[in-house]
């Protein structure tokens, strides 16, 4: 663990996910995080995209699967050189490459293919702002869970797992 970088404590449902967040590569996003979490926004929230051999994504809806009102989206910091690795934290977009808001997925794999590859839209890639240090665990017992379809969504567990909160540690 760095002496500089914030590190953030996300409690669920499963159990502790401990996540270094890269401030330095990554400053827009981990602000941008870090002021998600200490306005708790992301209490009560859920893991809603699960696909085990490739990321649990949360953040943004509850566990009636509703979509939690966000503040505007950031830039896209995918060019910042940190890689979508097993075990690293990134944010989820849509196909706009700087529509990120709150909503994050942290890979289960190596998923090269999220990475910055060039400047346009379909290889712009995913914004990584932090890796796991302690819960890696946790995050595959979560990706091992059963998921189905609800309210137009696929791969939700069938038993929400809850983010309680999420705590930044200065």
């Amino acid at each position: 663990m760095s002496d500089t970088n914030p590190v953030a404590r996300i409690e669920t449902s499963q159990g502790t996910i401990t996540v270094e967040l890269d401030i330095e590569k990554a400053p827009v996003t981990v602000a941008n995080f870090i002021e998600y979490a200490k306005n708790g926004f992301y209490e009560n929230t859920i893991f809603h995209r699960v696909i085990p051999g490739f990321m649990i994504q949360g953040g943004g809806m509850t566990a009636d699967m509703e979509s939690k009102a966000t503040r505007a989206p950031i830039k896209n910091e995918a060019a910042n050189g940190l890689q979508n690795k097993r075990g690293t934290i990134a944010m989820a977009r849509t196909q706009i490459v700087d529509s990120a808001t709150a909503q994050f997925f942290i890979n289960v794999v190596d998923n090269d293919f999220l990475n910055h590859q060039g400047p346009n839209p379909a290889t712009f890639g995913y914004a990584v702002f932090g890796h796991v240090i302690e819960g890696m665990d946790i995050v595959d017992a979560i990706q091992q869970v059963s998921t189905g379809s609800r309210n137009g969504h696929r791969d939700v567990p069938v038993e929400p797992i809850l983010i309680e909160r999420i705590t930044i540690i200065d």
